[in-house]
């Protein structure tokens, strides 16, 4: 099975040695994506704020697998403080519908830049 590389200038470039995500036949794994206006790559500001925008970049490179965040069958979202878990499954209301992806929330001490919420996702297309 091959692998393809996706990339798309409507999510954050890759700031480090990784892809923003891989597709392997047709299940596409997407980075980790933290609230990085792709823009500018500067942080947002505030936790909901991030959280949009995390939500905003994986749809972005979701899309750009042919895919989209409905495809999603497992989502990993890492906070740095887990008191604003009711706030991401409000934000997560926003971009998903049931049947919703298996996740898993991970309390983390720090994240990249500061970062205050981060999410990876995995896609099975088709």
């Amino acid at each position: 099975m091959s692998k393809q590389i996706i990339a798309t200038p409507n999510a954050p470039a890759a700031i480090g040695t990784y892809s923003q995500a891989v597709k392997a036949g047709n299940t596409v794994y997407l980075s980790g994506q933290i609230g990085l206006d792709p823009a500018t790559m500067q942080l947002v500001e505030g936790f909901e704020a991030q959280t949009v925008r995390v939500f905003e970049n994986l749809k972005a490179v979701a899309e750009a697998s042919g895919g989209s965040l409905a495809d999603a069958v497992k989502l990993t979202i890492y906070l740095t403080d887990l008191a604003n878990f009711a706030k991401v499954n409000e934000v997560m209301a926003r971009y998903f519908t049931e049947p919703y992806p298996a996740r898993a929330a991970v309390g983390v001490k720090e994240l990249p830049r500061g970062a205050v919420v981060e999410s990876d996702a995995i896609l099975v297309i088709g």
